[in-house]
């Protein structure tokens, strides 16, 4: 096998801990589960050229990737998780991703589409790896040495604003709740190298403030923590599982509370709205959940409704922790920070300003479950545009169960 350049994943560790947590809880409890999974690149307009040019070396990649298994010292990193059990990592031992589960295709527009259909225990593991090969693909034909000055100068601007917002903690001592922001870049990165350089760079800067990264071959080479739960894809997955539609939130919730047992309790909240998932987040999971992560729609909104939230449970919001990852940057994070600080602790996932802030416009590139064992499953996002699905008819049944209006 020949590719146009050396393979950009060189290892399966290169991922989000979330698709290694995802995995455990859908091998232990739903293994039979179909998936399919489709590649969509929101901002095609603003593309520097039609992704269909990257076709030929995706198939390379994908190729490449499809050879690597896991080694062993990765393994032994895995099973040093407390959350990870040993079967698991005995499975992962054996694991390899199938090439025949994924197909690339063009039409004469120059779209890219990208489909994934298999069993979810090998499906849903493709996501971050076929992103930050596309990304990688598409922003090497447009790098040069000017590129990369661009993107260290703006690098070197964030380490500055580190120090002071470092300076400011200090200032205020026990007064200010920490400031604490993790890579969450990995599946929008400019490249595997310098999201690398970048992580390091911040987490050697202030380390206290970035300690962690979602990406778990960077938190084992880096001694820094992974960071993750759960994605869309597992709540969604439970719209077509053994379960009412109305009660597949609270089923999802559970199966996660059953396989990590107070372990990852940061539960995301917009998978059909913020409201609707409220009216399911009871008591019982308030409690057993440690918080709750924001992924669209407006950040102080959600958080005042959160607070207002546990207040009303007569929980003390500040035992509790809101994440927040929705197209942050650092300076975004800082002023959340302020406004819920005294009120509630927080913490802050940032992407594509981290990993792919070069003075290039990035692509806006997702892969997201549409059908799951053959029927389709959605999304209704707080934010407009967000939301993924080819089915109308289904849509509509799912805000009518979940009583979300239609966005204006």
């Amino acid at each position: 096998m020949t590719v146009s350049y050396a393979p950009i994943i060189t290892s399966l560790l290169d991922n989000d801990l979330y698709k290694f947590t995802m995995l455990q809880a859908m091998l232990h409890q739903f293994p039979q589960t179909h998936g399919v999974y489709r590649f969509r690149c929101r901002n095609n307009k603003d593309a520097a050229y039609p992704l269909a040019d990257i076709q030929k070396d995706l198939e390379q990649q994908l190729d490449s990737l499809c050879e690597l298994r896991f080694l062993p010292d990765e393994l032994e990193y895995l099973r040093s998780l407390r959350f990870i059990r040993s079967d698991f990592v005995d499975y992962l031992e054996l694991f390899k991703l199938k090439r025949r589960f994924i197909t690339v295709s063009t039409d004469d527009k120059g779209r890219l589409f990208i489909d994934i259909e298999g069993p979810m225990i090998q499906a849903m593991f493709f996501e971050v790896f076929v992103l930050a090969i596309v990304n990688e693909l598409y922003f090497n034909a447009l790098s040069n040495d000017s590129v990369i000055e661009e993107g260290q100068r703006r690098l070197d601007a964030k380490v500055a604003l580190l120090h002071q917002y470092a300076e400011k903690q200090t200032q205020y001592g026990q007064d200010m709740p920490p400031f604490i922001v993790a890579d969450f870049g990995t599946r929008r990165r400019f490249s595997r190298r310098w999201q690398a350089h970048v992580v390091e760079t911040l987490h050697k800067a202030e380390p206290k403030i970035v300690g962690g990264t979602s990406n778990v071959y960077l938190a084992k080479q880096l001694g820094m923590t992974p960071i993750g739960t759960m994605a869309h894809e597992f709540m969604q997955a439970f719209q077509a599982l053994d379960v009412r539609l109305r009660d597949s939130q609270k089923a999802a919730l559970e199966a996660w509370v059953h396989e990590y047992r107070g372990d990852l309790g940061i539960a995301l909240t917009d998978v059909v709205g913020m409201d609707a998932f409220l009216r399911d987040f009871d008591l019982y999971f308030a409690k057993l959940f440690d918080g709750l992560r924001h992924d669209s729609g407006d950040p102080y909104i959600w958080g005042d409704k959160a607070i207002a939230h546990y207040e009303k449970l007569k929980i003390d919001p500040k035992t509790k922790i809101l994440t927040f990852s929705d197209g942050l940057d650092l300076e975004k994070a800082w002023e959340l920070h302020q406004y819920f600080k005294g009120r509630i602790r927080t913490s802050f996932g940032i992407g594509t300003n981290l990993t792919n802030d070069m003075g290039i416009t990035p692509i806006n590139i997702v892969l997201k479950l549409v059908e799951c064992n053959g029927q389709p499953v959605a999304k209704l996002s707080d934010s407009p545009g967000k939301t993924m699905i080819n089915n109308d008819t289904y849509l509509a049944y799912l805000r009518q169960v979940f009583e979300v209006d239609e966005p204006e």
